[in-house]
């Protein structure tokens, strides 16, 4: 176990003593009293607000380890405290086990090997301050700050009753749980848009969820953290399943064209639009509420701690008006539109139909966009506008490109786990507006005309970038955003695959903003729960900045790039970059090698399968992947093209997206290319899913929300891991948007760019590529008659890498 903490700020002893006595934990005796034990004795026993009688707090102080043969009460008696007991208790403090976490014979060596700040020497009050201020800061067990597992046991109740003005509370440049979640507001608005999607002669009305402090009814205005989520009133899981294209098709040939980017390029046409509604009145109060909203763990942590949060499905959800659109720039209009609400720069309404107009009276008019995937996705399109108020976005597995997420290379190429799926698929699964009967009777006919639109607009017949994949491509209008940005991202999520975040990343560096990019080895998860890294922390660092304009020094004190070691559990190293400049260049052998030269001469494979082996393929995606790696008498051996370097003698780092230059022939006169690079060697590697270590161990507050604690661990061995991958349509070997001929058996030069990405390969380890055509987990599956011939000569591999 290791704990990796970057929001643990220095401060100097004044700023330390004065934040103490602040939240109660350093009274004026304490500081100006020369007993160390006295000042170390009431620390501890201001650890303990669940304990209510001094009975139960010494029988505690008894429990308490001192020495190897001394607990606490026994200790003060005779001798003072010093480092080392200090450290010993501070351990049990924090929850870790004696024997298991640390050697009770040396606490400062556990400290180290566990990753925690210790201080250096306790020789006076001022040290002793000092190290009881850090020690508060210092992770526990449970993956949480000691101090805010101590607001779990209800210490900051006390502060609870502070007039407004007093609020909110910061400790260490971050955010205090001292508002009471029992008596948060819950309320509903309707923002009117500035779009007609449904086509009814109105501006659509969006349902929007609100949660703010009972404080803000006493003057207090907070600050919103806003996440949009198309989930949030609910889906249409078996409408989308019926949805679901077929994968078993043919590839087909594409007529050649000539087709410039500008004749696909999105132009945004001025809609014609129906008249605002007329104001019949005002308010200030909200007439309805609700019960539960989908919530994101991350933003109850902060309903504690001072801040608004905000949830809106947008148009076509549940309750709002309006059809879903899948991306488009009318979903970006409904995303900012909230936001515009929120700084007073559009109206909402009580209800919708009597028109009472209602403000966002309680706001501070700062607004942070949380969440992951599609919910981060509408997060980064909003940012993409510079809109007004958008302090920052915390984007998570988000899209940066539509086309990225459902297409690669020319191809369509399915999102890993969902099969089948595309633009109208996904529509339809979140248009929950459906489920309000009576409307969607009136509208049923125009939704299919809708749906109807977006199935012809994403062309899956070509898979090629088109009209409708443009107006989908938020990297078009990076140059606008004017918000600090933190990326997150799984470095094997291949849902929403890493070139989404890699592509957004890069084209931030060229703006004069903050950005700071977290790299993780999961899939498609959230990491506010993660033993080894204090994310949460992170994030009240920079939002405490960001909406509450504390001078804590986040921007530079967050790491610009962050990444999770793939080998060595528990471990985050930083990083000035993500893409490595430095580069190396492997050749493919006719012996199945990646090596240092060029070879000559040919190797062909072919891409159909016997009709048991496609099926029992289709149905065991995971037996095909490991076929196509597999080096032993694999059923794949003709169907793949296996090359593989010597084992390596020194650790690589590969960091960045991995190209390949191939000179191929292929025996019709269409066809595809893909490419796998692997981890080869058996050996224990993390798994991309994430362990549970303690059921609801993570605790936002005093009788609040919980998360279960998380971890990546290391699993059984396994003979290989998949580091990236990549496609082509061998007639897209120029542009996206542009179809080249294609002659049977003719020889081609194509450029691929594979899924970037940061990984080491240990010593001793072959890195390994796989060349094949049809992918099981994500193109279309056509079970072709096709050879593809490879002519080594012009065939590489070319590495970013950074030196280790």
């Amino acid at each position: 176990m290791k704990i990796n903490q970057f929001a643990h700020l220095a401060a100097d002893a004044e700023t330390k003593a004065r934040e103490l006595n602040q939240i109660g934990f350093l009274n004026c005796d304490a500081q100006h009293n020369d007993d160390l034990n006295h000042i170390w004795i009431q620390f501890i026993l201001a650890c303990l607000p669940h304990l209510k009688t001094p009975a139960a707090k010494k029988a505690y102080l008894s429990d308490l380890l001192a020495t190897s043969t001394l607990d606490v009460v026994e200790f003060k008696q005779s001798q003072t405290v010093d480092l080392k007991t200090f450290y010993l208790v501070a351990l049990q403090l924090l929850d870790f086990e004696a024997d298991v976490d640390f050697d009770i014979n040396d606490p400062l060596a556990s400290m180290d090997k566990l990753g925690l700040y210790h201080a250096q020497q306790l020789d006076d009050r001022t040290d002793l301050i000092n190290a009881l201020y850090d020690l508060l800061c210092t992770h526990t067990k449970h993956g949480q700050t000691l101090l805010d597992r101590l607001a779990a046991l209800g210490y900051f109740t006390k502060f609870y009753d502070l007039p407004a003005i007093k609020k909110p509370l910061f400790f260490n440049g971050k955010a205090q749980p001292i508002f009471d979640t029992n008596k948060l507001i819950r309320e509903v608005v309707y923002v009117e848009s500035d779009l007609d999607t449904d086509h009814d002669g109105k501006l659509d009305l969006l349902k929007v969820e609100i949660i703010r402090p009972k404080d803000t009814e006493h003057g207090l205005k907070v600050p919103v953290l806003y996440t949009a989520s198309p989930y949030n009133q609910g889906t249409n899981d078996v409408l989308g399943e019926k949805m679901l294209h077929p994968v078993t098709e043919k590839l087909t040939h594409k007529t050649p064209t000539t087709t410039s980017y500008a004749d696909i390029k999105f132009e945004a046409k001025t809609p014609n639009l129906p008249a605002k509604r007329e104001v019949a009145g005002r308010s200030t109060r909200a007439e309805e509420t609700f019960d539960r909203e989908l919530s994101y763990t991350l933003n109850d942590y902060f309903l504690a701690r001072g801040f608004g949060v905000v949830y809106a499905a947008g148009i076509g959800t549940r309750d709002s008006e309006g059809f879903r659109t899948c991306g488009s720039q009318a979903e970006t209009s409904s995303t900012t539109a909230v936001i515009e609400w929120l700084t007073g720069n559009r109206r909402a309404f009580t209800n919708r139909s009597e028109n009472i107009e209602i403000k966002a009276w309680w706001c501070n008019k700062k607004v942070a966009m949380t969440g992951k995937s599609y919910l981060g996705t509408l997060a980064t399109a909003a940012a993409t506008t510079g809109i007004e108020g958008l302090e920052t976005i915390i984007s998570e597995a988000a899209i940066s490109s539509w086309y990225d997420y459902y297409r690669d290379g020319g191809l369509v190429v399915s999102p890993d786990g969902y099969v089948g799926e595309d633009a109208d698929v996904l529509a339809q699964e979140c248009f929950s507006r459906r489920k309000d009967l009576a409307q969607y009777q009136k509208i049923a006919a125009k939704w299919q005309t809708q749906l109807d639109s977006i199935t012809a607009g994403q062309d899956r017949q070509t898979g090629n970038y088109n009209r409708f994949w443009d107006e989908r491509n938020y990297l078009n209008n990076v140059a606008n955003i004017k918000c600090d940005v933190v990326l997150v991202h799984g470095l094997n999520d291949w849902n929403v695959k890493p070139r989404n975040v890699f592509n957004l990343y890069q084209a931030l560096q060229e703006l004069p903003i903050k950005t700071k990019l977290i790299l993780h080895q999961g899939k498609h998860i959230y990491i506010n729960n993660f033993q080894s890294l204090d994310f949460t922390d992170m994030t009240n660092l920079w939002l405490s900045h960001k909406l509450y304009g504390i001078d804590n020094q986040a921007t530079t004190v967050l790491p610009d790039v962050l990444i999770q070691d793939n080998v060595k559990p528990d471990t985050w190293k930083t990083y000035p970059t993500w893409q490595a400049t430095t580069t190396s260049k492997l050749w493919l052998t006719q012996a199945g090698q990646l090596a240092d030269t060029p070879d000559t001469g040919s190797l062909s494979f072919n891409d159909q399968l016997t009709p048991k082996a496609f099926a029992d393929y289709q149905a065991d995606l995971d037996l095909w992947k490991n076929d196509l790696v597999s080096s032993e008498a694999s059923p794949l051996e003709q169907a793949r093209l296996k090359f593989q370097t010597a084992p390596l003698e020194q650790p690589l780092l590969i960091s960045g997206a991995p190209k390949l230059s191939v000179k191929v022939a292929c025996s019709a006169d269409h066809g595809l290319l893909s490419f796998m690079l692997v981890d080869l060697g058996k050996a224990k590697r993390l798994n991309n899913t994430p362990t549970v270590l303690e059921p609801k161990g993570i605790l936002a507050g005093y009788n609040w929300r919980e998360n279960d604690l998380v971890e990546f661990t290391l699993g059984k061995d396994t003979p290989f891991k998949l580091i990236s991958k990549g496609h082509i349509n061998l007639q897209n070997r120029t542009e996206l948007w542009r179809n080249d001929e294609l002659l049977a058996d003719k020889f081609y030069q194509l450029e691929v760019t594979l899924q970037p990405t940061h990984y080491q390969l240990p010593a001793g380890r072959r890195l390994g590529l796989i060349v094949y055509a049809t992918d099981m987990f994500g193109t279309l599956r056509g079970n072709e008659d096709i050879s593809y011939t490879l002519d080594l000569a012009d065939c590489n591999l070319e590495l970013p890498y950074f030196n280790n």
